[in-house]
C-alpha cells in the first residue's frame, strides 16, 4: 500500500462505521487527484478524494461544493473534510456516466436535464468567501497555446514557421477577443458527459469535477456539452440543444442574444475550447503517461475544423488546419 492510500485509509477508518473499510479505486479524472469508493458497516457506499498536497488544492472544490448545492445545484455533499491532508469524503453518484448511458434515443431527455442543471448553476451566486476567478485574457491565452505547445510541436512534432505563428496568434485574439465580450456567468469548465452521472433521480444528473469553476462566458459550458471531446452528436441536433439553451438561459436574465449572435458566440467558444482540450489531450500523454485520451484528439480536432470553415475570419486558419495540420494528425500510425 503506497504511503497516501495508508494514511487515506487511516483517515476514513476514524469515521462512524467505516472501521473496517478498504477503498477501492475509482476511474480518476485527468489530474493528480486520486478516488476511491468505500462502503460502511450497512453498505452505503461513500466516495474519497485524495488530492496530494502541493500538487491539488481541496479549498476550491469544497467552497464550490458547499455553495453550489446550498443554492439547488446537485453536486455531492461534503460528509467531512481535512483540508491539510488533502482527503475529503463525499456522497456516492454511483458510476453510471452520461457518456456510457447516451443513445440516439435518449440524448434529447438526458441533454434537456443537463441543460436545466447547467442553467441552474449560471444563476448560482458568488460563493460567500470564494470570488469565482475571472476566465480572464491570461487564462484563455494559456489554454489556447496548450494546442500550439502540446499537439503542434511536442505530439505532432510540426516545425512552425514565423508566419504559422503569426497566424496561430491572430486565430487566437479574434477567438478571445469573443469571449471576452460574452456576458458571464458561473463557469463549471468541465461540463461533458464524463462528469454527468444518472442517479436515483434520473432528471438531475449528478455533477462532478467543478473545482475549476470561473466567471466567464455564459456560452462556454454549453459547448463542453453540445461539441463534447468524447461523442459527437449530428449538426441539427448540436444547433437545436444550442437554440434550447439559448431561448432558457435568455428567460433566465442570463443574455438577450438573438439566435444568430447566440450561435457565434457558441461556435466560437467551442473552438477556444477545443483547442486547450486537443492540447491537454496531447500533453496527457507526452507528458503524464496517459494515452486513455489520444483517441479522442481526432474528434476534438474535427470539431476545430467544422467551425472554422463557417467563419470567413478564420478562413485561412481553416485550410492551414485542414492541409497541415489534420493530416500530421491522421497520418501518425505510432504517436510514440
Amino acid at each position: 500500500m503506497d504511503r497516501r492510500l495508508s494514511q487515506l485509509t487511516d483517515w476514513v477508518r476514524a469515521h462512524a462505521g467505516l472501521a473496517d473499510a478498504e477503498p477501492e479505486p475509482v476511474a480518476g479524472d485527468a489530474s493528480f487527484r486520486r478516488y476511491f469508493r468505500v462502503r460502511d458497516t450497512d453498505g452505503q457506499s461513500r466516495i474519497v478524494m485524495d488530492a496530494p498536497p502541493g500538487k491539488e488544492s481541496t479549498s476550491e472544490f469544497l467552497a464550490v461544493a458547499r455553495h453550489w448545492r446550498a443554492e439547488g445545484v446537485r453536486v455531492p455533499a461534503i460528509i467531512d473534510a481535512d483540508e491539510p491532508q488533502g482527503l475529503i469524503l463525499l456522497e456516492d453518484f454511483g458510476d453510471r456516466l452520461l457518456l456510457d448511458e447516451l443513445t440516439p434515443d435518449n440524448a434529447d431527455r438526458h441533454y434537456s436535464d443537463a441543460l436545466n442543471s447547467l442553467c441552474a448553476i449560471q444563476q448560482t451566486t458568488e460563493p460567500a468567501g470564494y470570488p469565482l476567478p475571472p476566465y480572464d485574457e491570461a487564462l484563455l491565452d494559456r489554454e489556447m497555446n496548450l494546442f500550439r505547445d502540446w499537439l503542434l510541436t511536442e505530439h505532432l512534432g510540426l516545425a512552425l514557421t514565423d508566419q504559422d505563428h503569426c497566424l496561430l496568434d491572430t486565430t487566437f485574439n479574434f477567438l478571445r477577443e469573443s469571449a471576452l465580450a460574452q456576458p458571464q456567468a458561473p463557469v463549471h469548465r468541465d461540463y461533458h458527459s464524463r462528469n454527468l452521472l444518472i442517479t436515483d433521480a434520473p432528471d438531475d444528473p449528478g455533477i462532478i469535477d467543478f473545482q475549476d469553476a470561473v466567471m466567464g462566458p455564459v456560452t462556454y459550458d454549453l459547448v463542453s456539452l453540445a461539441k463534447d471531446c468524447y461523442i459527437a452528436w449530428p449538426e441539427e441536433r448540436v444547433s437545436g440543444w444550442i437554440e434550447q439553451f439559448r431561448q432558457q438561459s435568455r428567460d433566465a436574465g442570463l443574455h438577450a442574444a438573438d439566435a444568430d449572435t447566440f450561435r457565434q458566440w457558441a461556435e466560437l467558444m467551442g473552438m477556444q475550447r477545443h483547442l486547450k482540450a486537443s492540447g491537454i489531450f496531447a500533453r496527457l500523454y507526452r507528458r503524464d503517461g496517459k494515452d486513455r485520451y489520444l483517441a479522442d484528439i481526432p474528434r476534438t480536432v474535427n470539431y476545430l475544423r467544422q467551425a472554422s470553415e463557417r467563419q470567413p475570419a478564420l478562413r485561412h486558419f481553416h485550410d492551414w488546419l485542414t492541409d497541415r495540420v489534420i493530416p500530421a494528425l491522421t497520418g501518425e500510425s505510432d504517436p510514440s
